[in-house]
C-alpha cells in the first residue's frame, strides 16, 4: 500500500512561524491545479503499481478549494491509480474556510473523510500573534460545525511554546481539546524558522525568542493531559484516541512508499527520495511546456536508510526493532544507545528501543547520536 500527498501552495496570508512553500496570490490557481492534474499522470508509475491508501491534501491551506476542484484531483488520481477500498482522505482546513456551505459540499460531493484544522489556540492573543486568518471563536465553531456535517475523523494542530501562551492559556487550550472530542491531535513546538517573519521579528527584538524551558514544561503538561484522557502518544508531535492515528502521517513513519506531487512536494519509493523544486512559476512551467517535472533526486544508501529508519522509528511509540537492522548496524546501534538506556533516555524491551517522556524532550539530539556517520 502507498500514499499520495498534494501539495496546494496558496495562502490567504502569511503565518509569522511558517516555513512552508506557499503563495499569498490565488492569480495562478486554476494553472496550478491544472499542472497538479498533469503531474499525477507524468509520475503515475512511480509507485510501481501500487494500491493507494491514504490521500493528503496539504499545504498552503487546501481548504481555500471548492468541492469542484477537489472533485478535479480525485478523478485524476481515480484515473491513473488504484484506490484502495477503504482509504483516508485528509484535508488540511482552516477554521475560517469552513463555513457551512463548504462542509455541505465537501461532506456531500466529495470523498473526504477526514479533516486536520489548523486550530493553533483557542486565545485570540495567540493567534494574533500567530497572523493567522481566524478568531478563536471561528476556530470553536469550525469544529462544531465539521462534526454537524458529518465529519468525525478529525485531527487538531495547536502550537505551544509562544511567547503569548502561558501555561494556564496551554491548559485552557488542551481542556478545550478534550471537551470537544477531538480524536486526534497534532501539537508543535513554536521555534524561529529562518527567513520567517518572526525570525525577523527576533533579531529586531521586537518579539521575544522561545523559551526552551517554558516549551518544554508545556510539552509535558500536554504528554500528561493527553494520557489522562487516555489518549495514545503514538508519534513525538502526535495524540489520538485508539486506533484513531493518522493512517497517512504514519506510513511516513513506518518508511512505506509515497508519491509527492505539487511545487516542493516530497516522493520516496523505498530506495530513493525526489523532490520538486519550490517555486510555483518554474513547476508549471516545466510541466505544462516541457512535460516533464522539474525535481532533483537521491538515491540512499544503506547509511542513509539505517539514519532514516532510526530518525522515524524512534519518533513513534513503536520505536526501533533491532531485528530490522542488519547485523553491521545492529551492533552499531545497540552499543550508541547503551548510553541512553542507562539513563533511561531509552527504553528496552526485548528487540524494541522506544523513547521515555524525558527522552522525548531531546528525540532529535538523541537521533543524531545514534546516526552512521560514513567515513
Amino acid at each position: 500500500m502507498a500514499g499520495i500527498y498534494i501539495h496546494i501552495p496558496f495562502c490567504k496570508q502569511a503565518c509569522h512561524y511558517c516555513n512552508f512553500h506557499f503563495s499569498t496570490s490565488l492569480r495562478m490557481k486554476e494553472q496550478m491545479l491544472e499542472a497538479i492534474i498533469k503531474e499525477l499522470d507524468l509520475q503515475k508509475n512511480y509507485l510501481d503499481g501500487e494500491k493507494i491508501e491514504t490521500i493528503y491534501l496539504g499545504g498552503g491551506t487546501p481548504s481555500l478549494l471548492s468541492a469542484k476542484e477537489v472533485m478535479g484531483l480525485w478523478d485524476a488520481i481515480h484515473q491513473h491509480y488504484a484506490v484502495e477500498e477503504n482509504f483516508e482522505f485528509t484535508l488540511e482546513a482552516n477554521p475560517d474556510d469552513l463555513n457551512k456551505e463548504k462542509l455541505h459540499a465537501f461532506s456531500k460531493h466529495t470523498p473526504i473523510n477526514r479533516l486536520s484544522i489548523g486550530i493553533q489556540s483557542f486565545f485570540d492573543a495567540d493567534l494574533k500573534f500567530m497572523n493567522r486568518a481566524h478568531s478563536a471563536d471561528e476556530a470553536k465553531r469550525s469544529i462544531s460545525q465539521a462534526q454537524a456535517f458529518g465529519f468525525h475523523d478529525i485531527s487538531i494542530d495547536l502550537i505551544y511554546g509562544s511567547p503569548t501562551t502561558t501555561h494556564d492559556m496551554w491548559d485552557k487550550n488542551l481542556e478545550r481539546t478534550f471537551s470537544l472530542g477531538i480524536p486526534h491531535i497534532s501539537s508543535y513546538c513554536m521555534t524561529v524558522e529562518p527567513g520567517t517573519a518572526l525570525d525577523h521579528f527576533v533579531k529586531k527584538g521586537r518579539v521575544a525568542a522561545v523559551d526552551e524551558e517554558k516549551s518544554a514544561i508545556q510539552f509535558k503538561m500536554l504528554m500528561d493531559s493527553s494520557k489522562d484522557k487516555g489518549y495514545e502518544h503514538y508519534e513525538i508531535s502526535n495524540f489520538s484516541l485508539p486506533g484513531r492515528y493518522s493512517r497517512h502521517n504514519t506510513s511516513y513513519w513506518q518508511r512505506k512508499k509515497y508519491l509527492g506531487i505539487g511545487p516542493s512536494a516530497h516522493s520516496f519509493n523505498g530506495h530513493s527520495r525526489q523532490w520538486n523544486i519550490p517555486n510555483n512559476a518554474k513547476y508549471m512551467n516545466s510541466i505544462s511546456n516541457e512535460n516533464k517535472v522539474n525535481a532533483e533526486k537521491e538515491i540512499l544508501s544503506s547509511s542513509d536508510r539505517y539514519n532514516e529508519y532510526i530518525m522515524t522509528s524512534l519518533r513513534t511509540q513503536w520505536g526501533v526493532d533491532i531485528h530490522q537492522l542488519s547485523k553491521k548496524y545492529k551492533n552499531y546501534f545497540i552499543d550508541k544507545s547503551s548510553s541512553f538506556v542507562s539513563s533511561n533516555h531509552i527504553l528496552q524491551k526485548e528487540s524494541h528501543y522506544h523513547l521515555s517522556q524525558e527522552g522525548k524532550l531531546i528525540a532529535d539530539k538523541i537521533a543524531m547520536e545514534l546516526f552512521f556517520i560514513e567515513e
